[in-house]
């Protein structure tokens, strides 16, 4: 009889029990609210440090790649946000600015601890010091402005060869729809190394790069088919705007952050329990 079966069973039975005990459920709600707080002020930041760059127009074109990635629907209103910002940015003052960096560092903070919660078994060998856990947040923040001006800089040169013609033995291909799928597909590939710097620098101490990279793919694919559905979900089926009314955006921008949330912390949690076996092992071994 074939164990991998049942070996996967009670393997995917110990990550949700792992997962409960851990109260991840609840943890990803405060991750998910304090990502509502940051995103905006992320975002208004990138922005305005960006456009001294690069165009506003591929800034912008960039900025719905990565809103419609994250929040799918609701690309128009958080991208209309921002710019009402940005015209009115001479009014914010120093003290307004220290506010949203602030704010904008909350999230990595908070998914930070999360982590920790997760591979506490690593904690209990080694903890990080302060100054690394302060200044971890911030440079993800310059990590999600180097992406984005990248992307904008590949969109401009897309741009450009959009109306070009390809010529190949003799045959003419047309460019056309070629910046849109490029920009998708940076987007995703994006995603991916996100998600697998997370996974290694998050927690405390450094998680193999092969554990963390199949944890950033499989969590992409995960939330691109999620994300689809829930556009399918709420356009169709969902009462949200009948029952909370004005409320309804905040709400579902919550619960859809939330999911990407629960993802990005069960891929974790099953690094967490193959490191956990994988020690248990070389134990026994």
């Amino acid at each position: 009889m074939d164990k991998t079966p049942n070996q996967l069973y009670r393997f995917s039975l110990d990550v949700l029990k792992s997962f409960r005990r851990n109260q991840i459920v609840l943890l990803s709600g405060a991750v998910a609210f304090y990502a509502l707080l940051s995103i905006i002020p992320i975002l208004v930041l990138a922005l305005i440090v960006l456009s001294h760059f690069v165009g506003e127009g591929p800034l912008f074109g960039t900025l719905s790649t990565y809103i419609e990635m994250v929040l799918p629907g609701y690309t128009a209103i958080l991208t209309e946000q921002v710019q009402t910002f940005l015209k009115h940015r001479n009014v914010v003052s120093i003290v307004g600015f220290v506010v949203m960096i602030f704010f904008s560092s909350l999230a990595f903070s908070v998914l930070e601890n999360t982590m920790s919660v997760i591979f506490s078994h690593r904690a209990r060998k080694k903890r990080r010091r302060f100054f690394i856990s302060a200044i971890i947040p911030y440079a993800y923040i310059i990590l999600i402005g180097i992406s984005m001006l990248l992307m904008s800089v590949v969109a401009e040169i897309l741009e450009i060869l959009k109306n070009k013609q390809l010529l190949i033995f003799l045959w003419q291909f047309s460019l056309e729809g070629i910046p849109g799928v490029a920009l998708y597909a940076l987007g995703l590939i994006t995603e991916v190394f996100m998600i697998t710097s997370i996974y290694m620098i998050m927690p405390v101490d450094r998680t193999r790069f092969r554990y963390a990279l199949t944890g950033g793919i499989v969590a992409t694919i995960l939330w691109e088919i999620i994300r689809r559905l829930l556009v399918w979900y709420y356009s169709t089926l969902s009462v949200v705007n009948l029952i909370y009314g004005s409320f309804a955006t905040a709400v579902v921008a919550l619960l859809n952050i939330e999911a990407a949330v629960l993802i990005l912390l069960l891929g974790a949690q099953v690094i967490a329990e193959l490191e956990v076996k994988s020690e248990k092992l070389k134990e026994k071994g």
